[in-house]
């Protein structure tokens, strides 16, 4: 059994013939663009930084993701060798540019487990915390070293990438490496509003489990807007697995995250929608 996901049996069988059809998940990416409202992402940060609460674009994002991935589990499922996994965490990965000890710019790349007892605050709080540990020129993560590894002797790199491919095939990846990995994640996200660049299509690696990759662009007129309001959309890029849910199943989860980012403010409670321990507590 794999270490990060449980096979899923008793599938519908055009579902379990989709990754013989389409064995690669390149041959599998679905693209769909969105729109979300800026104005309303905007007003709702400036309110909560007013309340001496720290919220990001993307910790909301996250955080709508999650809720109604919750709601709609198999966007959470992957494929691997032709089956379908259900992966027994909620994970996430994203790039930040961080500089190194001599100035010159870098990229590292970050992955947060979640769970279902989770908040917006609790989201934006621990983005926070990594990005900060991480932006320290002298810190190299789990990542980067693994990394700085492979590639430390000539042709070390082919073989250890080449292993651990055909290791994570057959479900004999370690744990300790899927941990560390960032393409083994539900989610990999991408700012590009943060450089001031336009959303794009950004593919899903064949290396690795993400079955969703979703980018921010730079925000943009409203074209539906009357003339002089200013009103801006934040455009969403995203690309899919289609191999993971049928068509209904991935309507509903985006209807789902459409409607939590247009009210942010239900993503201050548990996204599981269950009691947080404070509430029990007090009515204990």
């Amino acid at each position: 059994m794999r270490a990060d996901g449980t096979r899923v049996r008793g599938l519908s069988p055009i579902v379990q013939a989709l990754p013989y059809i389409m064995p690669r998940r390149y041959d599998a990416q679905n693209w769909a663009n969105d729109y979300v409202d800026e104005e309303i992402l905007r007003n709702y940060i400036r309110q909560k930084r007013r309340d001496g609460l720290s919220v990001t674009h993307m910790s909301v994002l996250v955080a709508a993701y999650y809720k109604a991935a919750l709601e709609n589990p198999k966007v959470n499922y992957f494929i691997m060798n032709r089956k379908v996994y259900r992966r027994n965490h909620f994970c996430f990965s994203f790039v930040i540019l961080k500089t190194r000890a001599d100035g010159t710019p870098d990229e590292t790349t970050l992955k947060i487990y979640l769970k279902p007892e989770d908040t917006v605050f609790s989201i934006s709080q621990r983005i926070k915390e990594h990005i900060d540990r991480n932006l320290v020129a002298a810190h190299n993560n789990r990542t980067d070293r693994f990394a700085a590894m492979a590639f430390s002797v000539p042709g070390l790199a082919r073989v250890v990438f080449w292993t651990a491919y055909h290791l994570d095939l057959h479900g004999l990846l370690p744990k300790r490496i899927i941990e560390l990995s960032p393409f083994h994640t539900s989610l990999f996200i991408t700012n590009l509003a943060s450089i001031n660049t336009n959303y794009i299509f950004h593919h899903c690696y064949e290396f690795g489990t993400t079955s969703v990759f979703i980018c921010m662009g730079k925000p943009v007129p409203d074209p539906m807007a009357p003339a002089g309001s200013g009103k801006r959309l934040m455009p969403l890029g995203v690309v899919m697995d289609e191999r993971v849910a049928t068509g209904i199943e991935y309507a509903r989860f985006f209807a789902a995250f459409s409607r939590y980012l247009k009210r942010p403010e239900v993503l201050e409670s548990r996204l599981d929608g269950g009691e947080s321990a404070a509430a029990m507590a007090a009515e204990a």
